[in-house]
């Protein structure tokens, strides 16, 4: 079976040859550049590391690794990831651990005087950190609903012809050239709760709470230019697409950011419209990313349009994998939910990653309606001889039908 056909396949609930797998098809399923290296050069593959991701530092997963570990996605992204800076003209760099990578040629952090790196706006305003040491960029701007932008003269971003031709050359290359499953990020201009406090997360939820009046105001200028966005987005790349991404963080490790009414009452309707237009319009399989404590959230999400979510944070309280398959496995598909990505993954002996990959694709699996994926990104200090067991013990165990 063909990647492509195994992942359509699992997301419609249906067994394929064996579980699908995704290292690096989506920003929220990548791994972290240090951690890569380190893989490749376990694995004895001598290649440049490139940084695709700036504000996370994820590396650019090449087809010897997708293919040594079975990869069945692809992702689709824009030429420019993070920052606004585009992923090209690549010169040599490297991390505070001493990592050689390669980084865009537009990358060009300022060191500071205390050993931190910013990245600055063309106007001088500072845009992002990352402190000395660290492994990710801080972000430094205020974001509309934490700005209290006026929603009459906001100016939202619309994907431009350059952009959505560049999109149309790689979305028709790799669905030509290659078998994988597609998905692009097409989400909201900001995601529509967390994203909009990004730089004063505690003045967004005040907001919130406070003047729902100006937040649906603002929620309606962001779901017009998101519809706008798929339309021009479908027109350009429609056919080689089969999964949409969008991306939105409700709950913290031990519980939910808001309550479920709150949601349901003031985002739920403008997500709905978004995801209903792309059920309307298109083929597209609607993939959310959401972390955390959210399990009292996920019969709204079904209602709102979901159909995949992830990352399935098997260690946040109530996410148990047995019972989110038991209850919801026939109206969603889990993509995730490998093994902690707190403690085993990283933490761990090889032997616990295998016995918790195994446990989850029990769990998981059987029916249909599971890719496997890292739980978020793999961090810049797991094991490589960890990454492997993890990828390793899927491709052996994930044959259907599934006997653990």
């Amino acid at each position: 079976m063909l990647s492509r056909e195994r992942v359509l396949c699992a997301l419609n609930h249906q067994e394929p040859d064996r579980v699908p797998i995704d290292l690096g098809g989506t920003r929220q399923s990548g791994i972290a550049a240090s951690a890569y290296h380190r893989l490749k050069q376990h694995l004895g593959i001598d290649s440049p590391t490139r940084v695709y991701d700036l504000y996370q530092m994820l590396a650019e997963v090449e087809r010897p690794i997708l293919e040594r570990f079975g990869a069945d996605v692809i992702g689709l992204n824009r030429k420019a990831v993070a920052f606004g800076i585009r992923n090209e003209d690549w010169k040599p760099w490297r991390l505070f651990d001493g990592t050689p990578v390669e980084v865009p040629g537009g990358f060009r952090p300022v060191e500071e005087e205390d050993g931190s790196l910013t990245l600055y706006h063309p106007d001088g305003r500072p845009m992002a950190r990352m402190p000395k040491d660290g492994l990710y960029f801080d972000r430094l701007d205020k974001y509309p609903g934490a700005a209290h932008a006026d929603p009459d003269t906001l100016e939202l971003p619309l994907l431009s012809q350059q952009e959505l031709d560049e999109l149309r050359a790689a979305a028709e290359a790799l669905y030509r050239n290659t078998d994988f499953a597609v998905v692009a990020p097409m989400g909201p201009p900001y995601e529509l709760f967390f994203g909009l406090g990004t730089g004063d997360f505690s003045a967004w939820m005040i907001t919130l709470a406070q003047e729902p009046d100006y937040v649906q105001a603002l929620y309606e200028r962001l779901t017009e230019a998101w519809i706008e966005n798929l339309r021009r987005f479908t027109s350009a790349v429609g056919e080689f697409v089969q999964i949409v991404q969008f991306n939105d963080d409700l709950g913290t490790q031990d519980a939910p950011f808001l309550s479920p009414r709150m949601f349901r009452r003031l985002i739920f309707p403008f997500y709905k419209r978004g995801l209903d237009w792309i059920h309307e319009h298109t083929h597209f399989k609607v993939f959310m990313h959401n972390d955390g404590a959210i399990f009292d959230f996920i019969p709204t999400l079904i209602e709102m349009g979901v159909d995949i979510l992830n990352p399935i944070q098997t260690t946040a309280r109530g996410m148990d994998p047995r019972r989110l398959k038991e209850q919801f496995g026939d109206r969603l598909t889990f993509w995730g939910g490998s093994c902690d990505c707190q403690r085993t993954l990283p933490f761990g002996t090889p032997e616990q990653v295998a016995a918790e990959v195994e446990a989850h694709i029990a769990a998981l699996a059987p029916g249909g309606g599971y890719v496997f994926a890292s739980v978020h990104n793999i961090q810049a200090n797991c094991p490589p001889e960890n990454i492997t067991a993890m990828f390793d013990t899927a491709l052996s165990v994930g044959r259907y039908p599934i006997r653990l």
